[in-house]
């Protein structure tokens, strides 16, 4: 399908769910566009989604909303003065041990249903990045009747036996040695980070990569949020057992050349959802690349029409 993708207006708002306001933007058709419900992965702000990726997906016929998670963005706090030992609990992840955190993917993924209700959206087609592909799973997993369609993009089953980031990517995400705190610090830290992990095949120019740093940073630098984002995937554990009861028609997406939720979380996740169809994609790593977008929007769209 071909689709205009001019700029799209975003209507921005907030709700409040369990107790935390979220921040959120709207576009597409309130009335008769299909509920795409978009979610970010760790540490992501709803900015991260590309403009022209929600473009076209407005085009395709979708009202599409994405939002802040909680302790993230524009989002509230969700601090419940729980401490955090991020180094400590990754052994204990790795190990299957229980966790105590301020909050879980769990609750993460209660946030999402509880936007839909505040939204009035009974059903929607979900997409979700990295810890965001995770916490969709777990919705099509616990709440089927909401969810119209599943896409899952560079994601995981959170499972302790698969392999782990690679060690350069999984040293930069620890933050060991960090001390420059300033604003030029944290915005090439960040640029950095993303080029670490981007995709080979389809790179960002470091403008590009430097532009949306600097934006993040200036909207809303939350690195406590960030650190219990972290912690709240450790201490949710493998949710594999609740995969084989997704029945929405799912859509896994995932890179070849991904260095920090390696391929083998994407086809995990496609072995364990009935019917779900799997694109894996050689030269794309852990980012959006601007070139791979339209692909991306039309498996979605397609996956869309199997509900």
């Amino acid at each position: 399908m071909v689709s205009d993708t001019s700029p799209l207006v975003w209507r921005a708002g907030s709700v409040e769910v369990n107790g935390i306001t979220l921040a959120l933007e709207e576009a597409g058709t309130v009335i008769t566009g299909e509920p795409l419900l978009l979610v970010m992965g760790l540490g992501g702000q709803l900015i991260h989604w590309p403009d022209a990726f929600c473009a076209d997906l407005a085009a395709r016929g979708f009202r599409v909303i994405r939002f802040d998670n909680r302790d993230i963005g524009l989002s509230g706090d969700a601090n419940k003065g729980i401490r955090v030992h991020l180094q400590r609990d990754f052994l204990r992840a790795r190990l299957g041990l229980k966790i105590h955190a301020n909050y879980t993917l769990h609750d993460m993924a209660d946030d999402s249903v509880t936007l839909m209700d505040a939204l009035k959206i009974n059903r929607a087609h979900l997409v979700g990045a990295s810890m965001g592909g995770m916490i969709v799973q777990l919705i099509a997993a616990r709440h089927p009747q909401r969810v119209a369609s599943l896409t899952s993009i560079m994601s995981t089953t959170n499972s302790p036996h698969l392999p782990g980031p690679k060690l350069p990517v999984l040293l930069r995400m620890s933050g060991i040695g960090i001390r420059d705190r300033s604003r030029t610090a944290v915005i090439r830290r960040s640029a950095r980070t993303f080029k670490m992990i981007g995709s080979p095949g389809y790179p960002t120019p470091d403008s590009v990569r430097l532009a949306m740093a600097t934006r993040a940073y200036d909207r809303a630098f939350r690195p406590g949020g960030l650190l219990r984002q972290t912690h709240a995937i450790l201490a949710t554990g493998s949710f594999e057992t609740l995969l084989p009861s997704i029945k929405a028609p799912t859509q896994i997406i995932h890179g070849l050349s991904d260095p920090l939720v390696r391929p083998a979380g994407g086809k995990r996740c496609a072995k364990l959802i009935a019917g779900a169809r799997l694109e894996l994609i050689p030269g794309m790593g852990h980012d959006f690349p601007e070139a791979l977008l339209p692909r991306w929007a039309e498996l979605i769209s397609n996956n869309a029409a199997r509900a």
